[in-house]
């Protein structure tokens, strides 16, 4: 499953964790060429078509414009298999060393807001940082590992995964997302990153990856504010100059209703499910 190349991960990890931990805007990495090629072939090869599932997540507003599952229901044999694998104690031990995190990582069998996500032509996914708490096992969301599923990927296909400084002031990092690509990186307060320019690939393509979250019971309190501490809704920022003031209208509406509504209004309002 693992590529020859990253297969001893307690080598690799201690060849890593230095950069992880000190990348720049916040701590991050992407790796290249880190499953076995034609294992991963089989998994894209069970990616489903998500606008044509039964039970699929359509985001629609002016933040994102994206599909998605939850859970494993929609997920192959060769798929199940590896997101075990990454949710399994040896890839939880690699996790953990090459982060610095303290606090015990723990998976999201649930797979809350994780799983295939794909990004039709002219779609996008602004710069955001993440929820912070789990709705459903009330832990802190600090890891997001994504795999890219898209083969002979084209820069002028766009789709590039952009880390931003933490006062959104510019982009730092920006990731083509080609296949057999991952980018592991750590979610606080002010980790801001997104796929905010839409998507220029040919009609008949789509962006297309695989999401894992990672959890802890608590966090280090410098990580976020106390008023955002359990929060679990996506926080969106429009990027100055360049975003449209819609999306700086309804992020007003959307932070002002947080307040006032119960969250499953409020995740209504931000996309149109089919079940």
């Amino acid at each position: 499953m693992i590529s020859e190349k990253y297969s001893n991960l307690n080598e690799v990890v201690a060849e890593l964790k230095k950069d992880y931990q000190n990348n720049l805007p916040f701590p991050n990495i992407y790796l290249d060429n880190f499953f076995d090629e034609s294992f991963l072939n089989e998994v894209l090869e069970e990616f489903p078509s998500i606008d044509k599932l039964k039970e699929k997540i359509h985001f629609s507003n002016p933040n994102e414009n994206k599909l998605a599952t939850k859970g494993e229901h929609n997920f192959g044999d060769k798929t199940k298999r590896l997101v075990h694998y990454l949710n399994s104690q040896p890839f939880l031990e690699f996790l953990q060393e090459l982060t610095g995190i303290e606090e015990t990582l723990i998976p999201d069998p649930y797979f809350e807001g994780g799983g295939y996500h794909e990004i039709k032509p002219g779609g996008f996914l602004k710069l955001h940082v993440d929820f912070h708490m789990h709705r459903s096992m009330n832990l802190s969301r600090r890891l997001n590992l994504l795999i890219y599923l898209n083969q002979d990927w084209e820069e002028e296909y766009g789709g590039y995964f952009e880390l931003w400084e933490k006062d959104m002031s510019k982009s730092v990092v920006k990731i083509l997302p080609i296949f057999n690509r991952i980018a592991i990186f750590s979610t606080t307060g002010d980790s801001w990153h997104g796929h905010p320019d839409p998507l220029t690939c040919p009609e008949d393509r789509s962006r297309k990856s695989l999401a894992l979250y990672y959890y802890t019971n608590g966090r280090p309190e410098n990580e976020l504010d106390k008023s955002s501490q359990k929060r679990i809704t996506t926080t969106f920022k429009e990027r100055k100059g360049i975003d449209n003031s819609q999306m700086k209208t309804y992020n007003f509406m959307v932070n002002t209703a947080n307040k006032i509504l119960p969250k499953s209004v409020i995740r209504f309002l931000k996309s149109k499910r089919n079940t």
